[in-house]
C-alpha cells in the first residue's frame, strides 16, 4: 500500500497572493487521510513560479531572470532573493496554519532535468547542453533540498509523512533528444537512460529521511503530467509514485503502467475537474477503475494504489473557487475507497 485509502491531495499551484489564507484554506479542506500541500502563488510574479522557486533551493548556484528565462549568473541579485522571501513567507504561513498539525504533508519542486532544460548558461544556451552544468545542478539541488525539508519538518514537528513531488514534464524530451536549442536552429542531445536516472536517484533519495514511530514512511515521486511513461526508469530511480494527467489514462502504455504497479508504485491521478457542473466523482473516476480493470489488478487493492488530485490550472480560478474543487477532491477520492469495498465484497 503506497497511499492511505481515499487520499486527496493537490499538486501544489494556488490562486491569489496571500500565502495565509491559501494554507488556511488548503488544511481545511484536506483532512486525513486527505494530504495538505504547501500551497504556491505564481500570480505574485519573479520567484513565485515553478522554476525561480525551485532554482531558490539551489545551494552555491545563482540566478537572475533575464529575456524572459532564468540565467545561471556569478553572484545573487534582486531576483534570486525574490524567490528566497516567496519561499520563507510560504513556510511561515503553512507554519501559522498549521500550528498543532500532525499527519501527512506535500511539497513540489521541478526535478533536475527539467529544471536543467528551463534555465540557461551565462552564455545563452540551456544548461541541459552542458553535462557539467546538469551535474552541477543536480548535486546542488539535492543540497538545497535536504535544507529546505529539514526546515520544513522545524516548522512542522507534527509531521508524519512527508510527501515529495518531483516534476518531470520535459523527461521524456530529454531522454528523446527533442528539445530545441535556446536559438530554437537545432536540438539538444539525449541523455543515456542510466544518466538520467542516476540524476533523478540523486534527487529522490532526499526525500525518506527516517519516519516518525509508527509512521508508514516518505514518499518520493515523479510528476510526468501527459508526458510518455518510461515506468522502469523511473522505479530504478527510487520513485514511490508516479503522477499523471488523468486525460492521458485511456492511452497510456499499460505494459509500463501495469509493470510499474506490480512492482509497488503509486499512481497520483490528476483528474478532478475544476468546472463546479461536474460534481459526480463517479464519471470523474470512470477512467481510473477503466484503467484499473484492463490492468487485471485485485480492485481491493486500487484505494492504497491511487490517490487523487484536481488537474492542473488550479491557480487560473478566483480564489473563492478553490475550497469546493478540493472538497470535490477528498469526495473522489472517498468514493474511489468505497466503490472498490462495494465491489469487494
Amino acid at each position: 500500500m503506497v497511499w492511505d485509502p481515499g487520499t486527496a491531495t493537490g499538486l501544489g499551484p494556488f490562486p491569489g497572493v496571500d500565502p495565509l489564507e491559501a494554507a488556511r484554506i488548503v488544511f481545511s479542506e484536506l483532512p486525513a487521510p486527505a494530504v495538505p500541500f504547501l500551497p504556491e502563488l505564481p500570480a505574485r510574479g519573479v520567484g513565485a513560479d515553478p522554476v525561480g522557486r525551485t532554482a531558490g533551493l539551489l545551494a552555491d548556484l545563482h540566478v537572475e531572470v533575464g529575456v524572459g528565462v532564468w540565467r545561471f549568473v556569478t553572484r545573487p541579485g534582486r531576483d534570486e532573493q525574490r524567490a528566497h522571501a516567496a519561499l520563507t513567507t510560504d513556510l511561515d504561513a503553512i507554519e501559522e496554519a498549521a500550528a498543532g498539525y500532525e499527519g501527512s504533508g506535500k511539497i513540489r519542486i521541478v526535478g533536475p532535468w527539467t529544471l536543467a532544460a528551463s534555465i540557461e548558461l551565462p552564455k545563452g544556451e540551456r544548461a541541459l547542453a552542458d553535462e557539467g552544468a546538469v551535474r552541477d545542478i543536480t548535486g546542488s539541488l539535492a543540497e538545497g533540498l535536504t535544507r529546505h525539508l529539514g526546515d520544513l519538518r522545524r516548522r512542522l514537528p507534527g509531521l508524519r509523512r512527508l510527501v515529495l513531488q518531483v516534476d518531470e514534464p520535459l523527461l521524456g524530451a530529454v531522454l528523446a533528444g527533442e528539445l530545441a536549442t535556446a536559438s530554437g536552429w537545432g536540438r539538444l542531445r539525449g541523455y543515456e537512460r542510466a544518466v538520467v536516472e542516476d540524476g533523478l536517484r540523486q534527487v529522490l533519495a532526499v526525500a525518506p529521511v527516517a519516519p516518525a514511530d509508527g509512521a508508514a514512511g516518505d514518499l518520493a515521486g515523479v510528476w510526468i503530467g501527459a508526458g510518455p511513461l518510461d515506468g522502469a526508469l523511473l522505479r530504478a530511480a527510487g520513485a514511490r509514485f508516479v503522477g499523471i494527467d488523468g486525460a492521458v489514462l485511456d492511452s497510456v502504455d499499460e505494459d509500463e503502467i501495469g509493470e510499474a504497479i506490480d512492482a509497488g508504485v503509486g499512481l497520483l491521478v490528476a483528474c478532478v475537474p475544476l468546472d463546479p457542473d461536474q460534481s459526480d466523482p463517479r464519471p470523474v473516476m470512470g477512467p481510473v477503475r477503466s484503467l484499473w480493470k484492463r490492468l487485471g489488478f485485485l480492485i481491493e487493492q486500487l484505494p492504497g494504489t491511487v490517490a487523487v488530485a484536481p488537474v492542473e490550472g488550479l491557480e487560473n480560478l478566483d480564489r473563492g473557487a478553490v475550497p469546493a474543487v478540493l472538497r470535490r477532491a477528498v469526495e473522489a477520492a472517498r468514493y474511489l475507497e468505497e466503490s472498490a469495498a462495494e465491489e469487494e465484497s
